[in-house]
């Protein structure tokens, strides 16, 4: 299901062996990667070692080295089953910031991972915790991109650094269009990292993308989003993490369905199940009623960006009880305004026109930073 003809045309930084392997010649090297860093039918911490690379340490993010965990689970580290090479995760519930025994074993920190263009995503949030410890501990630094499949789109409110976490780390928008290449050159670039310090940034970028490219991935990033329309609801289906509503984990189709026991609308039914990488999910066993989004075209899912109006339909149709939304709500939307204007019966329209301006003004602070045509 996730193998495209399309992506023909599109060629990894991981791929592109010529550009990156002498900078690691000679070189201790960290990977940061999981199950998604993938060139053809190798991983790229397989054809490193093919090549010769010194890797001396795996980091693990959100979902863990294989991607088999579940969303926020604490990862622990150890060694890989394959290779032997010590992991140090960095989703373990402790700390963000890799030990000094282990940065003491590394020369250079490279990234190969698909994030999928959001900012509550935890991928990036790994990436730029590396790039703090590479500020840090006198590291160099190279990202070995891949393509944004929400890359054509800059939508949604920007983050207020005052609601920084977890799912968090930049004050970028929800739908930021960038790849994660771009994203380290911006965070570099605009003193984002830690007390502003600056990191020796090397990206590899992706040959034959642009940001127009409808790019659609050939590994599952995490595992609920499945498909590529839980892709494009994620910025728009996310927000129910912080409210009793299931958004379809412990479903086949997670992301693209949503429910409640307590809705009195919607003619579509659901019952969530323990299931890999959703072991206990919202509304375990219980028959929810909401709605089923998936007749939507792929494009009309992109089309519609940032769109809170599932979230308002939600509120409404279990009768805007006071105790609908949680404090994460507020990590994830990035401020405190989104929750006050849906509370006090804004449409989405209005809700979306609360942004307009912070976007444009985004739009035009990353344009130096971008690797790849915007059409």
């Amino acid at each position: 299901m996730w193998a495209y003809a399309a992506n023909a045309q599109v060629t990894v930084g991981a791929a592109r062996t010529t550009e990156y392997l002498p900078l690691m010649q000679g070189k201790r090297v960290a990977l940061l990667s999981n199950h998604t860093g993938m060139v053809g039918d190798e991983h790229t911490l397989d054809l490193m070692l093919r090549h010769g690379v010194n890797v001396t340490t795996i980091f693990s993010p959100e979902h863990g080295f294989r991607g088999t965990a579940d969303a926020g689970e604490h990862v622990a580290g150890g060694k890989d089953v394959k290779t032997g090479i010590p992991i140090a995760s960095l989703y373990d519930g402790r700390t963000r910031m890799p030990a000094k025994s282990v940065m003491d074993n590394i020369d250079v920190i490279a990234v190969d991972i698909q994030d999928v263009g959001l900012r509550f995503y935890t991928y990036y949030c790994t990436m730029v915790d590396l790039m703090n410890a590479a500020a840090r501990y006198g590291k160099e630094f190279i990202v070995l991109d891949r393509p944004n499949p929400n890359g054509m789109t800059v939508d949604g409110p920007v983050l207020d650094m005052k609601y920084a976490s977890g799912v968090g780390r930049l004050p970028i928008p929800i739908l930021h269009g960038m790849t994660l290449g771009e994203l380290a050159l911006m965070a570099n670039g605009e003193g984002w990292l830690k007390d502003g310090k600056k990191i020796n940034l090397r990206v590899i970028p992706c040959t034959g993308y642009t940001h127009a490219t409808r790019y659609r991935l050939p590994v599952a990033p995490s595992p609920n989003l499945p498909d590529m329309k839980a892709v494009y609801m994620y910025p728009s289906t996310c927000y129910f993490e912080a409210t009793p509503v299931s958004l379809g984990r412990g479903t086949d189709t997670p992301f693209t369905i949503y429910g409640h026991p307590g809705m009195k609308e919607g003619d579509f039914y659901f019952t969530p199940k323990s299931r890999p990488g959703a072991k206990n999910p919202p509304q375990l066993g219980k028959r929810c009623r909401g709605r089923n989004l998936r007749s939507m075209s792929d494009e009309e899912m992109i089309a519609q960006g940032v769109n809170f109006e599932y979230v308002i339909d939600a509120y409404n149709a279990m009768g805007k009880p006071s105790n609908f939304f949680t404090s994460f709500f507020e990590l994830l939307a990035g401020n405190a305004k989104i929750r006050q204007m849906i509370e006090s019966g804004a449409t989405a329209e209005q809700i979306r026109a609360s942004w307009s301006d912070d976007v444009k003004a985004f739009k035009a602070k990353r344009k130096p930073y971008l690797l790849y045509p915007e059409s």
